[in-house]
């Protein structure tokens, strides 16, 4: 571990950055409808910083930089390049949708997105208080200027006014608690905070008021109910597009966020905290898996499904604490297991939004269930790609959401104590229950006859990339043992750092 002042912590953000920039005035000049200069410098921006921090996580050393406020860690650089191509593969999904939809007109949305990218990063690297909050405003703020690109669209103009209302309270909450853990440690460093809580020095009662805000925030920003709300209005009114970015790459950075705060953090709270985790994931069971039933919008229900997804990272991040003793063991378990399953959740997200874009068409969102009657007598391809994200969003093997949730399950019974057992077995009902919902849109595809005889049309990019996003979906349920050994090694380095 090298602890100096060093740029190297903050090379793919600061060609980001720049790149952002740059990008911005040469679209002044552009002249494309379809922004194609625009867009193509995006994509090999993106490619280089994902490439940049791939060989830095390859490394796996920790490097901390400008007085400990930033880190460079193996978790972090992974999971900041499967952001980066978790970006571009939103990018690439949305743009034939955006232009249909005259979103194009400027380069707002590449610009924006690349904004939203490097609060991304700012938040995984933010090794202080003030730069995980700093990355949490630059994230937000993008995110709310997306939701409300098409200017003329009521239903994007409304969700985009929830979403600023309720992230700015979420915020708050997150501020609040902040301020309150370093009114009572007297730092606002990670490291520090860990030593002084750790020291016993400082009331508990003072820092689970704090902690209680801290969890406020954090659940909101990964869609856990009670502070669900935003999610269906936000995913139903913003434009697909704008979709499938808040719905993958933001989630990455939740996880990253909850692992700085809560484990590097507040460790020694965790009796406190995994006590809070455990109510929020059975919230998010039981509204998201429930409600999703009585949907009949797709975007809507994958929304609630995002929620009940997010219970079983909760559930995978509570489970890292055995009876108020952290082994690395069961740490290794437990938050490596967290990791994958929300690395193969975005995978999945990413897929599945794809195929709404490629079936919206201009004057025609595509965003009913019903909608998709008939896909596969239209276009068996693509109708075979949904049917195996839902499939792996439900749970079914040989997919990647089935090892997911079997990881997840493993490190709540392998704790040995009952709560967590029984905890497995609520998760497992649920995911039982979910499995309804998901198959309903297969039957609807598969089994209903077509309300258009339309057919499915797609750029060669956009054709290869769900093609290869639908494969990862299937090939790393079969082999997914080099996506678990990565997440296991990079939280091993991270948290022995």
């Amino acid at each position: 571990m090298i602890d100096k002042l060093s740029w190297t912590t903050a090379y793919p953000e600061v060609v980001l950055l720049v790149m952002a920039c740059v990008i911005a005035m040469v679209d002044l000049g552009v002249t494309s409808a379809r922004r194609t200069l625009t867009y193509v410098l995006t994509l090999a921006t993106l490619a280089v910083v994902a490439v940049m921090l791939a060989y830095q996580a390859g490394e796996g050393s920790t490097v901390y930089g400008f007085s400990n406020m930033v880190v460079s860690d193996p978790m972090g650089n992974w999971l900041k390049c499967f952001a980066t191509i978790a970006m571009m593969v939103c990018l690439v999904y949305g743009r034939p949708y955006a232009a249909d939809r005259d979103m194009l007109r400027g380069g707002e949305l590449f610009t924006l997105a690349m904004f939203s990218l490097l609060g991304i990063f700012v938040m995984i690297s933010g090794s202080n208080f003030l730069i995980i909050y700093l990355g949490l405003e630059l994230l937000t703020l993008s995110s709310y200027a997306l939701v409300a690109l098409r200017r003329d669209h009521t239903a994007s103009t409304e969700a985009a006014m929830k979403y600023f209302v309720l992230g700015a309270m979420a915020s708050g909450f997150l501020l609040y608690g902040l301020s309150m853990l370093y009114g009572a440690t007297g730092s606002l460093e990670i490291s520090t905070v860990f030593k002084v809580i750790s020291s016993g020095q400082v009331k508990h009662q003072v820092l689970v008021f704090g902690l209680v805000f801290i969890v406020a925030g954090l659940a909101f920003k990964m869609g856990a109910a009670p502070f669900h709300m935003w999610i269906p209005d936000v995913y139903q009114g913003a434009p697909t597009a704008v979709t499938i970015m808040i719905g993958s790459a933001p989630e990455l950075a939740a996880f990253a966020i909850a692992i700085r705060l809560l484990v590097e953090g507040l460790l020694p709270l965790a009796i406190d905290w995994q006590q809070m985790l455990a109510i929020l994931a059975i919230g998010s069971l039981l509204i998201g898996n429930l409600a999703a039933i009585a949907q009949t919008n797709l975007k809507r229900m994958l929304a609630y499904s995002t929620i009940a997804q997010m219970g079983f990272v909760l559930l995978g991040l509570l489970s890292g604490v055995v009876a108020g003793k952290a082994s690395p063991a069961s740490l290794t378990t437990a938050y490596s297991a967290a990791m994958f399953y929300i690395v193969t959740y975005v995978l999945t997200t990413l897929a599945s939004f794809g195929v709404i874009l490629l079936l919206a068409r201009e004057g025609f969102e595509s965003e009913e269930i019903a909608d998709l009657a008939g896909l596969n007598q239209r276009s068996p391809l693509y109708a075979g790609v949904m049917a195996v994200c839902l499939f792996s969003l439900a749970g079914i093997p040989p997919l990647v959401g089935f090892y997911a949730k079997l990881t997840v399950l493993e490190a709540l019974i392998g704790t040995g104590q009952e709560p967590y057992i029984w905890l497995a077995v609520f998760a497992v009902i649920m995911s039982l229950i979910g499995a309804f919902y998901y198959l309903r849109v297969v039957k609807v595809m598969y089994f209903d006859a077509p309300i258009t005889a339309t057919t499915v049309s797609a750029t060669a990019e956009v054709r290869v990339v769900l093609t290869l996003n639908g494969a990862l979906v299937l090939v790393l349920g079969i082999l997914p043992g080099g996506l678990m050994t990565l997440c296991a090694q990079a939280i091993v380095k991270t948290l022995g750092s």
